[in-house]
């Protein structure tokens, strides 16, 4: 499917009715985010995958952490309701919805991982673009020199950060129709202090989890990230058919 024609489909789906919306019967693959509510910065994380047409766990939950103010509606492949507030740039709120998901980016020459999932080794030439004013916004950048300025600097990827030292991308916000301003760089991570602090916007779980979920990731199997509040996700389990 061209850009052009994937801007067209998620225009379309963000103006369905919220019961009209279902996951993509493609997909068999299906990480399931869960917090207690919408200012809750804890997460339950279960990943499901489809046999014989029924969703069923492969794991025991795990615990994740979210944005330090909790969660608020984001923009992916379903639709928000009329109205609600959505993600927008430094809120510290993890984009709730359902998500397909990108490619893995990391410090490491090569990682444990589906031969189908893109991999790349961050070097300090990799920058990942948070300025809503910049036309790279929400995109990873790569340079063609050393960082040299104040502002290139700011959106590198490698900050010796060993949290930041694994990632995989949740495409919310993402090309090919991004809006400034409406939330940038969300990634899985690890997370920080042990699981003891929250983040600005993304899901973090522990080192070997998500070392685990990126080996279990099937770019063939079309995986998806679902993360909604509790009453939300009981709200929404049987019209969007989740697991």
């Amino acid at each position: 499917m061209t850009s052009y024609l994937c801007g067209i489909f998620l225009a379309l789906l963000s103006t369905l009715p919220l019961a009209a919306f279902q996951l993509p019967s493609s997909s068999s693959q299906c990480l399931v985010g869960v917090a207690d509510h919408w200012d809750s910065s804890h997460v339950r994380l279960t990943l499901y995958e489809k046999k014989a047409g029924k969703w069923t766990a492969v794991a025991a939950p795990w615990e994740g952490r979210l944005g330090k103010k909790g969660l608020i509606w984001g923009r992916g492949i379903h639709p928000n309701p009329a109205g609600a507030s959505t993600k927008k740039e430094g809120d510290l709120r993890s984009p709730a919805g359902v998500f397909t998901l990108g490619g893995a980016w990391g410090y490491a020459t090569s990682i444990k991982k589906h031969p189908k999932l893109p991999y790349r080794q961050v070097t300090p030439r990799d920058l990942w673009v948070e300025d809503p004013d910049s036309p790279s916004y929400n995109r990873n950048v790569i340079l063609n020199h050393d960082p040299i300025t104040k502002w290139e600097k700011k959106q590198q990827m490698h900050q010796d950060d060993p949290v930041h030292s694994l990632k995989l991308f949740i495409n919310h916000n993402a090309a090919p129709a991004i809006i400034p301003g409406a939330g940038s760089s969300i990634f899985f991570h690890i997370w920080r202090g042990g699981g003891s602090k929250p983040t600005a916007g993304c899901t973090t779980m522990s080192e070997a989890k998500l070392k685990w979920l990126i080996a279990r990731i099937d770019p063939t199997r079309r995986p998806l990230f679902v993360l909604l509040p509790k009453a939300e996700y009981e709200k929404y389990r049987r019209p969007w058919k989740l697991p």
